[in-house]
């Protein structure tokens, strides 16, 4: 069998649509006088006037009313980063470690510490440049802390590039730290830890 008959077989192709397409210009003006008497035209009207009169009349939408209405979107969605803090003592989960802004490909994450009266690292100021920021969710994952996540903040359309470097709106309000959501996530502690954690024994 040669390389052309291979998987042909005796089969028998179908062709699924044989119109005698127009060659001349009258063929072709009969062609639409004849789709237009046949009323195609009206009944794919028809419909859109439908849906036009349940759109204007019984607000019944088929689109959602951005941005009175959204979508829900995934608790894994890479929108605009967020700081979380701890829910005892309101302080900011960051330690400064620095591995955010080493990961970052976009080299996009600005961090700068001090040691302050308890001898511990402070974080003066975390800043995104979000014009560069990839969303790629590394920070997020290498943080040990699981200070930054990515949060459900996706509409950050300016005109300006200086509105794109997030300094201050990263931190959690201390007032909106009971509505703070958990990251269940990568390195997210499970709801059963608690029952996985072994003693460890006295005797070696």
């Amino acid at each position: 069998m040669s390389l052309n008959e291979r998987n042909m077989g005796t089969q028998e192709y179908i062709n699924v649509q044989k119109d005698d397409y127009p060659k001349t210009g009258w063929a072709e003006f009969k062609q639409v006088l004849n789709r237009t008497l046949s009323m195609d035209l009206f009944k794919g009207l028809g419909i859109t006037i439908k849906i036009m009169q349940k759109a204007l009349f019984k607000n019944d939408m088929a689109v959602v009313k951005y941005p009175m209405e959204k979508l829900p979107i995934s608790p894994r969605y890479r929108a605009v980063h967020k700081l979380l803090g701890l829910l005892e003592s309101g302080n900011n989960r960051c330690i400064g470690c620095g591995l955010c802004e080493k990961i970052c490909p976009a080299n996009c994450i600005r961090i700068e510490t001090q040691i302050d009266e308890s001898s511990r690292k402070e974080v003066l100021e975390y800043s995104i440049n979000l014009g560069r920021c990839i969303f790629c969710g590394y920070c997020a994952e290498v943080c040990p802390e699981l200070a930054i996540v990515h949060s459900g903040r996706y509409e950050n359309a300016s005109e300006q590039r200086a509105h794109f470097v997030l300094k201050d709106d990263l931190l959690t309000p201390l007032d909106f730290l009971q509505d703070q959501q958990e990251f269940q996530g990568f390195g997210a502690v499970s709801d059963d830890a608690d029952k996985k954690i072994k003693q460890t024994p006295l005797a070696y």
